[in-house]
This record gives C-alpha cells, sequence and structure tokens, in this order.
C-alpha cells in the first residue's frame, strides 16, 4: 500500500486517484499526438461527443468557471476539435460540436483509457475491478439533496 494514501479519507482518496489518473491519461495522449489536449479539454469533449449542446449547457455541466469554459471551447476550436454554430431561430445562444477529427481523436484516447483500464486490471484483478466499478456507480445517497 502507499503509505501517502494510508491516513486519507474516502472522499481525499478518491480524489487523489482520480487525479493520478487523469495526470497518465494526459500524458498518454500527449506523448503520442502533436495535439496536446489538458483534462480540462477533454473533460469539455466528453460532454459534447455524439451530442450537439448549447454552449450555456456545456458551461453549467462541467465543474470549470463560465469563463474559463469558453477559453477551453475556444481552444479547442483552434486546434480544429470543435465547432462552433449558431442555435437555429436563436441569434443569442451557440451550439458546439466535435469535428470529424475530434471525434477521431476523442475515440482513439477512450482506447488509451481502456488500456489503462486493462492494465489496473491484470494488477488488481478481474473482480476486484468489477467491485471497484459496482460501487462507484451505486447510489451513495449523497446526491444533490
Amino acid at each position: 500500500m502507499n503509505h501517502e494514501l494510508e491516513h486519507l479519507d474516502l472522499i481525499d482518496l478518491l480524489s487523489e486517484r482520480h487525479l493520478l489518473l487523469r495526470q497518465i491519461t494526459e500524458k498518454l495522449w500527449n506523448d503520442r499526438s502533436d495535439i496536446h489536449i489538458s483534462n480540462s479539454e477533454w473533460f469539455i469533449m466528453a460532454r459534447i461527443y455524439k451530442k450537439q449542446p448549447t454552449i450555456a449547457y456545456v458551461s453549467k455541466n462541467v465543474d470549470i468557471s463560465r469563463q474559463a469554459t469558453h477559453k477551453f471551447i475556444k481552444r479547442l476550436e483552434s486546434k480544429g476539435l470543435v465547432e462552433v454554430m449558431n442555435v437555429e431561430n436563436n441569434n443569442k445562444e451557440k451550439c458546439i460540436k466535435l469535428t470529424p477529427l475530434g471525434n477521431d481523436y476523442f475515440e482513439k484516447n477512450a482506447e488509451l483509457k481502456k488500456a489503462l483500464e486493462r492494465k489496473i486490471t491484470n494488477q488488481m484483478g478481474e473482480k476486484q475491478v468489477a467491485f471497484l466499478k459496482d460501487i462507484l456507480k451505486a447510489d451513495w445517497g449523497v446526491g444533490n439533496d
């Protein structure tokens, strides 16, 4: 067991593991690609994959400030990964979708994450990983009350 994690509570343990996995996946991607994509950018791409939500919807559904979300969307657009369009019959709102390149990259990144999950499964065992997934998917009774 990692001694640095030994005395952490559940919240901090989850946070530390999440941060570690995000750092690993970001590095795996950026080591293999000319176009570097941050975790925040991946998070936004996940919210729009196979959808065309409004920018306002994306801003509300990521844990990033509205201003930062707009900045990340501009950055993704400049990399050719997303396209921002006007919403039909609404001059005020804009919607966003992944470009073919964005879809391709998102799916390739999903494969990298699957490979990392296989590595974790090989280390921990299939039953343990399945059990962990079930626990994480369960209703913990602490939702937005």
